[in-house]
């Protein structure tokens, strides 16, 4: 389109004169008298310009500049027009015209208006350059948040008081929004900041860093992740924020780690093991010699050492078995009034050695439940040892008396729930998130970080759960919940799956 502009009047001399003012401002000049003249200039040289009178012919000429401005928006008119008629004309175009000026034309004032319309047309060129990049900005802007929002990890950004102020997809699922938050809250439930925190690292020195973490999710489900943060700078290179990426590896690092804990844990128990191999070796050596004396109560006190040591034994090899080998569980219809009383006679007694009061409560014909019922067993006397525990532990402070609850219902799924409740120490909310992690133990050293992992393992296998609740100082409440008739495998693992995400 370049410069060209067209002339329209029906004087042609008139029109020859204003050309050569026009081309000595540098425009591409054509001349019209006629409406097929017209046409034919509009449709080969599509003008950028168009100058003329609409009253050049007897034809309408008003229609005719409105049907070339609806085919061409981007030619801009200026009218020509006697001052009689200017009214009229500016009523019938309206905004479809750029200006209108008055016969005989003052040179300056089109010179002005061509100057004007030189301008506009830059300024159209611009906007519309504007406007792709604006496009293209706004495709980019779309593209980076579909990739932040479904990149298989979690994001977060973090300004510079440490506090999130952007989550994405996947970080919402497992850990609630958490905008306005600190990380350290969302991720760990803690309420200081992390001793070694690669946020703090990047904001400090712009660097990239790296660390491997174990984080809480907001059902209470631990993850391994990998995280990376790297700097977000503004136009003076100063740091605003930090982008923070955390790859979920906790598979990995399951499969990874099996085999190391497996020569960790038996390492770990060697001495335990000795020593109780040690104690039986006396009970036997006194078993022997009070044989040989005829000493009934040696005889008796050796037998119980021999028994003890036995059991203890037995309950550690099983353990380490139950996690070195994947064992599928051995699901029979039990009924649910028996293994309560049964659970009830092998905890009562280690109740009253401890001087802890034990109560039960359970509803007559509970019917029948499809369980493991030695795994299944084990799994609720460990929950309830740890009760006990708790309740003779020297930190202790209740002031009654000590008291562990076992109630036995069926929610209005028909699940079966175990409840069991303590007024014993109570259990921090770190310690709440570790309990069911292998080797992690409360006890110390008379503990081997296997029995609650175990319990926890088993439970998962029944296509169950376990909910804590607790408070340092008031005690804890357990709540094992398992179907009354046992899923398949994969069922079981969805149902798992659901009980943690939903």
């Amino acid at each position: 389109m370049s410069n060209t502009l067209l002339l329209i009047d029906k004087d042609r001399d008139y029109i020859k004169a204003l050309a050569v003012f026009l081309e000595r401002l540098l425009f591409d000049v054509y001349l019209s008298t006629t409406s097929s003249e017209v046409l034919h200039m509009v449709d080969f040289h599509t003008p950028k310009y168009i100058v003329g009178d609409p009253d050049f012919q007897n034809t309408d000429g008003i229609n005719l500049f409105l049907n070339i401005k609806s085919k061409f928006p981007e030619t801009l008119l200026i009218i020509l027009t006697q001052k009689d008629r200017i009214d009229d004309i500016m009523r019938n175009m309206r905004l479809n015209a750029f200006a209108f000026i008055k016969k005989p034309v003052n040179s300056t004032e089109l010179e002005l208006n061509l100057l004007r319309a030189k301008e506009w047309h830059k300024n159209q060129k611009k906007i519309k350059h504007y406007a792709e990049k604006l496009g293209s900005l706004h495709k980019a802007t779309s593209l980076y948040q579909q990739l932040f929002e479904q990149v298989p990890c979690y994001i977060t950004v973090q300004n510079k008081h440490y506090r999130i102020t952007a989550t994405n997809n996947l970080f919402k699922r497992h850990f609630g929004d958490a905008v306005g938050e600190y990380c350290y809250k969302a991720y760990k439930h803690r309420n200081k900041p992390c001793v070694e925190c690669p946020v703090v690292k990047t904001f400090q020195d712009g660097k990239f860093h790296t660390t491997e973490e174990v984080v809480t999710s907001k059902n209470g489900q631990q993850y391994n992740v990998i995280t990376w943060t790297a700097p977000i700078h503004e136009d003076d290179k100063k740091i605003t924020q930090v982008i923070e990426m955390s790859a979920n590896i906790t598979q990995i690092r399951q499969l990874q780690n099996h085999l190391e804990s497996l020569g960790m844990m038996l390492g770990s128990m060697s001495h335990g093991v000795k020593g109780m191999l040690t104690a039986l070796d006396g009970g036997i050596y006194q078993l022997e010699s009070g044989l040989k004396r005829n000493d009934i109560s040696r005889i008796e006190k050796a037998s119980t050492v021999i028994q003890e040591m036995g059991e203890r034994i037995k309950r550690m090899v099983l353990d380490i078995l139950y996690y070195a080998k994947s064992r599928e569980m051995n699901h029979q219809k039990i009924d649910i009034n028996q293994f309560v009383n049964g659970i009830i006679d092998t905890v009562k007694p280690l109740a009253e050695k401890n001087n802890v009061i034990f109560k039960s409560s359970f509803p007559e014909n509970m019917g029948i439940f499809e369980i493991d019922s030695h795994w299944f067993q084990a799994a609720v006397v460990n929950i309830l040892e740890n009760s006990i525990d708790a309740c003779s532990s020297e930190d202790n402070t209740c002031e009654s008396d000590y008291t562990v609850q076992l109630n036995v219902s069926q929610d209005m799924n028909e699940n079966i729930q175990f409840q069991i409740k303590d007024n014993g120490v109570g259990i921090s909310q770190e310690t709440k998130e570790k309990m069911f992690t292998l080797f992690f133990s409360s006890k110390g050293s008379k503990g081997t970080g296997l029995g609650l992992f175990i319990s926890n393992h088993v439970i998962k296998e029944h296509g169950g759960k376990i909910k804590v609740e607790s408070e340092l100082g008031k005690g804890s409440i357990f709540t094992i919940t398992i179907p009354r008739i046992q899923r398949s495998k994969k069922q079981n693992n969805d149902f798992y799956m659901l009980n943690v995400d939903k």
